[in-house]
């Protein structure tokens, strides 16, 4: 039991507020519940042992395999699946630890991936390495379910985003749309959704609130395949869906660390707005023919009508505050987009003017919370886009150096006049 509660409970003791009795209740509790609570170092450590322990006797044999007769090469192809099989069912009949289950589970995994790539090597089975990611990973996707495993899961939406990355972006032949990327994304969402249901304040859940939306981000290009000029609108929209989920109380009333959707949301719609900002970006879209009955076409609606009800969701319920621009950019940015294929100003200007309002609604926020974190992201989004207007104008070197000590000042000041405010609260 830690030792500051510890001291708690022996000073109300002495201070005659509970009784021992209570007290030596107090400390039972404690002790019960360290004792229910898994060593997550061990369990840790139990998971990476696995993986090395696998690796080791991978590397063994491949020091001598071409030693070995294609009876024995077989054999020792399917030992690891075996002896997986053995500790995953050990553990699970005999109840065994969290941490027994993690590793026996983590070790069962990679000895699927060993027996499935020897075994092609062996008999000589042609195949690629996102056909070969795909059967791996569709093999264990029960064990995650069987084990409750958080490792199998974070491992699970790993191996998925590299199957992606494998088959739709594969530079040296023809690549094509994964789309069995949504089905191993599909199969990992109810473990997803227990998590957010009975453990939503644990590590485990806040990986998996980080992990998903990145997965997503970094796949979502995949799913582009000929009309690229679409993949901006995409983005934006998808940005836009994960800034309004982040809002939902779920996420929103965790700690923003936690709240994977809400920054990735918010820096990857700062971020696209910023790239749009420029005029030449704006004429490179007006080069591309929009193909409307296209894959990306119908990816793009679908996204949008998504991101679309969640807000009206939002809305509904009144989880959002009215003013906050951000929360409707990824419609802003769709109607300009498709002005912007006829003209070049128009999109430009509105694009610049919209990252200002957001920047300006940011520092609002945090000044109404006293949040010197929002506030300085306001700040700051209002530093890179006059940056970047640098890029696009003939503004004079002393004009560039005035402006920039002028954001230098309002930095200070701005943070000098929070702090003031905060200090005076706190005296009230």
């Amino acid at each position: 039991m830690n030792s500051k509660i510890q001291n708690d409970i022996k000073e109300l003791v002495e201070q005659q507020v509970i009784s021992q009795e209570v007290a030596s209740s107090i400390e039972a509790f404690y002790q019960s519940k360290k004792v229910n609570t898994p060593n997550r170092l061990f369990t840790v450590f139990g998971v990476l042992g696995s993986i090395l322990v696998g690796l080791g006797i991978i590397l063994i044999l491949a020091h001598n395999w071409d030693n070995f007769s294609k009876i024995v090469k077989t054999f020792f192809a399917f030992s690891p699946l075996l002896i997986g099989q053995f500790l995953v069912g050990f553990s699970i009949l005999k109840d065994k630890s969290k941490t027994w289950k993690e590793a026996s589970g983590t070790f069962l995994f990679f000895a699927v991936g060993a027996s499935i790539s020897l075994v092609s090597q062996i008999y000589n089975i042609p195949g690629d390495i996102s056909s070969f990611l795909l059967t791996w990973i569709l093999l264990c996707v029960p064990l995650v379910y069987l084990l409750k495993s958080n490792a199998l899961a974070i491992i699970h939406i790993v191996f998925m985003t590299y199957y992606g990355v494998e088959y739709g972006y594969n530079f040296l032949s023809t690549s094509d749309t994964p789309w069995f990327y949504l089905l191993l994304l599909a199969l990992v969402l109810p473990y997803y959704k227990q998590l957010l249901k009975f453990k939503l304040d644990t590590n485990i859940t806040s990986i998996l609130n980080w992990l998903l939306p990145l997965s997503l981000i970094i796949v979502l290009g995949a799913f582009v395949e000929t009309v690229s000029v679409l993949g901006v609108l995409m983005y934006v929209i998808l940005f836009g869906l994960f800034y309004n989920i982040g809002k939902l109380p779920i996420f929103n009333n965790q700690k923003l660390r936690r709240n994977g959707y809400l920054i990735l949301g918010s820096l990857g719609t700062v971020y696209m707005l910023m790239l749009t900002s420029f005029k030449w970006m704006w004429n490179d879209l007006l080069r591309v023919e929009l193909v409307y009955n296209s894959q990306e076409f119908f990816i793009t609606l679908l996204l949008f009508l998504i991101a679309l009800g969640v807000l009206a969701y939002l809305l509904s319920k009144k989880f959002v505050v009215k003013y906050n621009v951000i929360h409707y950019a990824f419609i802003i940015f769709t109607m300009v987009f498709f002005v912007g294929l006829n003209s070049q100003i128009i999109p430009t200007v509105l694009i610049n003017l919209l990252v200002l309002i957001i920047a300006l609604v940011t520092i609002k926020v945090g000044a109404d919370k006293f949040h010197f974190g929002i506030l300085n992201y306001g700040l700051l989004i209002i530093t890179i886009l006059i940056t970047c207007r640098f890029f696009d104008t003939n503004m004079s070197f002393v004009l560039r150096g005035i402006l920039f000590v002028g954001i230098g000042l309002g930095f200070f000041l701005t943070n000098y006049i929070m702090l003031k405010r905060q200090k005076r609260r706190n005296l009230k």
